[in-house]
């Protein structure tokens, strides 16, 4: 069993990073969804090897990729921030990659808004924005992955 924390879109609350440095901890990795994956510096100091990211439309001048794959368990990830995708339109074009890439699950993030949904057989999964603290309008995502079944659990606030 491996337990992931899935953060997006902090733009530069990087306080807010920090106060999650003892869950980080205590779980297998942390996957940042862009949009300000410099706040990550205290993250990448105390575990480097547990942190998966990629770049957002606001990370300007990013080395980083755009998206990603991620295989734990038996479940294969695909992670993007989404504004490629036009997920602030509709998830379909996120889910056919996904499932294109012969992945279970999508993250996403870009919308600010957490939602977990299903499009033929793939979970899509937005944790939120960080860019508030979690109880006062930020929220992510704790996602446990047994062999091939995930439970996906959004904390903060959710906003449809």
């Amino acid at each position: 069993m491996k337990r992931l924390i899935i953060i997006s879109d902090t733009h530069g609350n990087y306080k807010g990073v920090e106060k999650l440095l003892p869950l980080i901890a205590e779980n297998d990795y942390l996957v940042h969804l862009g949009d300000g994956v410099t706040d990550l510096r205290s993250v990448w100091n105390e575990f480097p090897d547990k942190v998966y990211e990629c770049a957002g439309n606001c990370d300007f001048f990013s080395s980083l990729p755009q998206d990603g794959e991620i295989e734990i368990e038996q479940c294969k990830i695909y992670y993007c921030h989404g504004h490629k995708y036009g997920v602030k339109s509709g998830l379909g074009l996120l889910a056919q990659e996904a499932k294109r890439r012969g992945c279970d699950v999508a993250l996403y993030g870009h919308t600010h808004l957490a939602k977990i949904t299903e499009i033929d057989g793939v979970t899509l999964i937005n944790p939120g924005t960080l860019k508030r603290n979690v109880g006062e309008g930020g929220s992510y995502c704790y996602l446990v992955i047994s062999k091939d079944k995930i439970t996906p659990v959004i904390v903060g606030e959710i906003y449809q």
